[in-house]
């Protein structure tokens, strides 16, 4: 959990509060890397809170370091996301309404290495054949990346049908 948010915790407890977060869909090869997040057992994308005066793209950055190891030297925009169906409840009782600004990252170096803190595994699945057990509020987010990513992948294909 982000320091700006811990501490808002010491003061408000479990209540509602909103919060911004930074997160990414590393991908490569047709494959999506997901992780498996501790608290839960669900999957989801990489990201977490963005502190305060922290630019998105650097949270962004900062937390696909964090839980896979990975830099991420290019992030693509892929949406803000809000509303009612990101309402979110943690394992602990922490409520939030989140604000997601996701990203693509296509363009990664680095080695796989796991947070073991927050993470339990980290997999590369197809873009066609996601997991069922996701969080619910990166149900939206991920389902709109793998749509981004078809449209890609079959502009892709038929601009080298058409050389």
């Amino acid at each position: 959990m982000s320091g700006y948010i811990s501490n808002l915790r010491k003061h408000i407890g479990h209540d509602t509060i909103l919060c911004v977060g930074a997160g990414a869909y590393i991908y490569k090869d047709g494959k999506i890397l997901l992780q498996k997040r501790k608290d839960d057992g669900t999957w989801a994308d990489h990201g977490g809170a963005v502190e305060l005066g922290e630019k998105v793209e650097d949270a962004a950055r900062r937390e696909i370091l964090e839980e896979t190891g990975l830099i991420a030297n290019r992030l693509e925009l892929l949406g803000v996301f809000s509303g009612k169906e990101m309402f979110h409840t943690y394992p602990n009782g922490d409520k939030v309404y989140l604000i997601v600004v996701s990203f693509l990252c296509e363009d990664f170096s680095g080695e796989i290495k796991m947070q073991e803190d927050e993470v339990t595994e980290l997999r590369w699945f197809d873009m066609d054949d996601l997991p069922e057990n996701v969080v619910p509020s990166v149900k939206i987010h991920m389902a709109y990346a793998a749509e981004v990513l078809r449209k890609r992948r079959v502009g892709k294909s038929e601009k080298n049908n058409k050389t």
